[in-house]
């Protein structure tokens, strides 16, 4: 038996599947299907050769919803909200974010949600939850019945406070589904139990814009993994990094907005903890973007305010940062004649040049092409034949509206500048901009591009060490392998810390017992459940908090002056600065509760040759600054444990290619992984 993991992304929909018996891994790339998803799920099993009665378990990430609001093709949704407040998902924080500030021309997003879809109904709650107003039934009724009218697909129900008391939310809910019992409805009290009325409105507004799209892709994966014989259910990874059932992710889409990223992230933590590498950056370069996260001490950051687009995403997900840049990055010229690279991308249809599936701009892969770092002997993903020569071509016509002096291989090199540059910059944002040193810490690279300009990025940036895992180009694909059930639950009570610690212990009591019980239904034992508490903290007067940890449920009880400790240390790492004696405020009460999975080990790495020698696959030029040099072709799968690897080199290897430069210098360590550093200079 099998258990599999798919990462849908933009252009390669990557599969992974390990034998239970042997731990043996294989992988395959098939081109995804954009807006046919499941049809790329299918033909990537048929490819691996693996029928579903053979799949004991299923993970998949994808980027589905991702898509759906950046294309703005969800559902047709309505939305009732307390009287009032119709305006509340346009007006926001009144607010333009960098670098809409500094545009003249800016024009404010329209929300999903038209105007004259916002319905209101008669009900108030203060503050503290408390009933100022009763919630008037004929006034649900009308709104319900002009909602319908409307041609609404999907409901949002948002209620001001509804966070401390859904009552009249579940009152609606229950109007809305005993009235019109197809139309599925969101409640904001469901979807983001904590205040800040705009982010919960606007994050559950979204989640109803998914509910349809997503509940027909996951029930049509399902029915057509059923039919090959697969009898379990669909796992979809969350924003977070947890996994989650098909009826969590076709109740709460919103939660999956971040799905795909998310698996790799899981999967470099297991690979460090592996290999004694506990502080490090990972970083995803695919076809279509660019995903980055910081890791301290085996534990991603994470954050509860996203955005996707325009809009404000607030549920717990790993604190990515992610810019347009891809091995599918156009490069194109400016107005004023200048070269860029990205963020349009070529995607998996039509593709790079060289390619040869119809793609005419040239792309980042076409110039890794040109500069011989992308090999044209063997298909790229088992199935792409490189085209060289078209390659070249377009680079050279892009060189003659550039109207500069230049040969193809200085424009090629430039165009690998550039996007190095933007990929630098996302990393800057989340290490150096947050206080993090890049030079205390490691490179993970994977994906199918990350591995040929890691190095290179990490000697821009002055990261020291670069760690290149097995399959880096279905890296993610494994990590939704390595990922636990994952529940998360949040209850807003703002105070005094101190004098709200005793009412902090209850709402994780309430939580523990919900979690506990859920985890319970979904099979998991007492001692298959791990819940950890948090907390968001701030000093009196700030508008924005930070989360704490203060451990595992049952470990201890709320130690005021540890908790006030570490707010304090976290205070100053983030910001630079820190006020020991000021009055800290609670904010919220977190819990992550999971269910913890057995994660497959995989095979222990076994060399298919015993010598250097043997792995060689050829030698060819590839360019460096300017220059040819005659670099050895290794692949991967046959270098030795203990290899020493120097630079220039290229390696190969199924799904990925990684690069060696001048300067650099590698070993294969004892897991199979490519760790390099900077040669000392003399």
């Amino acid at each position: 038996m099998f258990i599999v993991g798919i990462d849908v992304g933009g252009t390669f929909t990557d599969l992974t599947a390990v034998d239970d018996a042997t731990g043996k891994v294989v992988v395959t790339k098939v081109p995804s299907q954009p807006r046919n998803e499941a049809a790329a799920v299918l033909a990537g099993l048929q490819a691996l050769g693996i029928a579903g009665r053979d799949v004991r378990r299923l993970v998949h990430g994808t980027t589905v919803g991702t898509n759906t609001v950046l294309e703005r093709r969800g559902a047709r949704v309505a939305i009732l909200t307390t009287a009032g407040f119709r305006d509340l998902i346009e007006i926001g924080r009144t607010k333009r974010n960098i670098p809409a500030l500094f545009v003249p021309t800016f024009v404010r997003p329209k929300p999903v949600v038209e105007r004259k879809h916002r319905f209101e109904v008669v009900e108030r709650l203060a503050a503290d939850g408390a009933v100022l107003v009763e919630l008037d039934p004929a006034s649900v009724e009308r709104a319900l019945d002009a909602a319908a009218a409307s041609g609404a697909e999907a409901l949002a129900v948002c209620l001001l406070h509804a966070y401390l008391n859904p009552a009249h939310e579940r009152a609606v809910a229950d109007a809305a589904k005993g009235r019109y019992p197809r139309l599925p409805v969101s409640c904001s009290a469901d979807v983001v139990a904590e205040y800040r009325e705009f982010e919960r409105f606007s994050t559950t507004v979204l989640n109803a814009y998914l509910q349809p799209i997503m509940d027909g892709y996951l029930a049509g994966l399902e029915e057509r993994l059923r039919a090959t014989g697969y009898a379990h259910g669909v796992l979809t990874v969350a924003s977070s990094g947890g996994m989650m059932t098909t009826d969590t992710a076709r109740r709460l889409p919103i939660k999956t907005i971040f799905s795909g990223p998310a698996g790799g992230v899981s999967q470099a933590c297991f690979v460090g903890e592996v290999a004694g590498v506990r502080d490090f950056i990972t970083y995803d370069m695919g076809g279509t973007s660019t995903d980055v996260c910081l890791v301290r001490n085996l534990a991603p950051l994470t954050t509860s305010d996203g955005m996707l687009g325009a809009f404000p995403v607030k549920v717990p997900q790993l604190d990515m940062h992610s810019v347009g840049a891809g091995g599918g990055s156009i490069a194109w010229l400016d107005v004023d004649g200048s070269l860029q690279v990205g963020p349009r991308s070529a995607g998996a249809s039509p593709g790079p040049v060289a390619y040869g599936l119809g793609g005419t701009e040239p792309t980042v892969t076409d110039a890794n092409v040109v500069l011989g770092r992308i090999g044209t002997t063997k298909r790229l993903g088992g199935s792409i034949a490189i085209d060289a020569t078209s390659a070249r071509r377009a680079l050279a016509e892009l060189g003659a509206r550039l109207g500069r002096s230049m040969t193809v291989e200085t424009l090629a090199e430039g165009v690998i500048t550039i996007a190095v540059a933007r990929m630098n910059s996302a990393i800057r944002e989340i290490s150096i901009q947050r206080g993090h040193d890049p030079r205390d810490f490691t490179l993970i690279a994977f994906g199918g591009a990350g591995p040929m300009h890691a190095l290179a990025l990490a000697q821009e940036i002055g990261i020291p060490r670069v760690l290149v895992p097995r399959h880096p180009g279905n890296f993610s694909a494994l990590g939704l392998l390595a990922s636990q059930i994952k529940h998360d639950d949040v209850r807003t009570r703002v105070g005094p810390l101190r004098d709200r610690l005793a009412v902090a212990l209850e709402l994780f009591g309430e939580m523990q017992d919900a979690a506990r019980h859920q985890l319970g239904l979904e099979g998991f034992a007492a001692q298959e459940q791990r819940l950890v508490r948090s907390l968001d903290l701030r000093y009196h007067g700030q508008a924005f908090e930070l989360n704490v940890a203060v451990g595992e449920a049952g470990a201890h009880g709320l130690a005021p002056n540890a908790i006030e400790d570490a707010f304090h240390r976290q205070h100053l790492a983030a910001y630079g600065h820190s006020s020991p004696g000021a009055a800290i405020e609670l904010v919220n009460a977190r819990l992550a509760a999971y269910g913890l999975v057995p994660r497959p080990s995989g095979a222990p790495y076994r060399s298919a040759a015993d010598s250097l020698d043997a792995a060689l696959v050829e030698r060819r030029a590839v360019w460096f600054d300017g220059a040819p040099h005659d670099c050895p072709v290794w692949e991967r799968e046959r270098l030795p444990e203990r290899a020493a690897l120097g630079g220039p080199a290229v390696v190969e290897e199924f799904g990925a290619t990684t690069i060696v430069p001048p300067g650099w210098r590698g070993v294969v360590d004892e897991h199979g992984n490519l760790r390099f550093e900077r040669e000392a200079r003399t």
